[in-house]
């Protein structure tokens, strides 16, 4: 009878780790479902435009534009550590770092390619720099910030999962979810309806070229970060 009442005791205690792990990462008491079909980057709404775009290019992109919305939830979700938004970002760019360099060429090449043969150099940095603009002001919500902050987080955590290499499959298979998750969204339940305003730093329409670095990353001091 002692072993038996152990071995529930341990149960017990397996469970109720197992519960306050997940917990500590919950926003919501039943999280609603931002899930969506995988993108091809021809959707609207997902990615920047890119006119002529190739399908490499378009690939690129998709996966740059995945990279600039975890960047921005690392830089708006710290209300939250128990998310971990901040060390699935840094530990991403190191884990997919020359997939993720590649496509920083790749998207270099592109706008120096439409620019046409005598652009400046300058002319072409800046419209990358207002490319990345764009890209950062998209995932840029208030209202949506929990459902976003919960959904970068879990992204982060499956781009971790993937061999190094792959992380155009989670930007193919999750970007139209982290879309989703700029909308306003309570619980299934309706514990929490009302959207909630959180604790953040100012909606930012806009970041010029200074806040930036050569690459492509969104510089904290942008983001009223000290």
């Amino acid at each position: 009878m002692k072993l038996a009442s152990r071995r529930v005791s341990a149960a017990l205690l397996c469970m109720a780790g197992m519960l306050s792990t997940s917990a500590s990462a919950q926003l919501y008491w039943e999280s609603p479902d931002f899930r969506g079909a995988p993108v091809t980057g021809a959707e609207p709404g997902i990615v920047i435009p890119l006119p002529g775009a190739t399908p490499q290019e378009v690939n690129a992109e998709l996966v740059w534009t995945l990279r600039a919305g975890l960047n921005f939830a690392a830089l708006q979700c710290q209300f939250a550590p128990s998310l971990m938004v901040v060390a699935n970002y840094n530990q991403l760019l190191v884990h997919h770092s020359k997939e993720l360099a590649s496509d920083y060429k790749i998207l270099q090449g592109y706008f120096k390619r439409t620019a046409g043969k005598k652009a400046p150099q300058n002319a072409i940095n800046a419209a990358f720099d207002s490319f990345n603009t764009r890209s950062y002001s998209s995932f840029s919500t208030v209202y949506a910030q929990r459902g976003f902050c919960q959904t970068a987080s879990r992204i982060g955590q499956a781009a971790l999962m993937e061999p190094k290499g792959s992380l155009q499959v989670t930007a193919h298979n999750r970007l139209r979810e982290l879309r989703n998750s700029l909308k306003p969204a309570g619980d299934i339940d309706n514990h929490y309806a009302a959207p909630v305003l959180l604790s953040v730093g100012p909606q930012v329409p806009a970041f010029p070229p200074q806040c930036f670095d050569k690459k492509g990353e969104l510089k904290k001091k942008c983001m009223g970060k000290d």
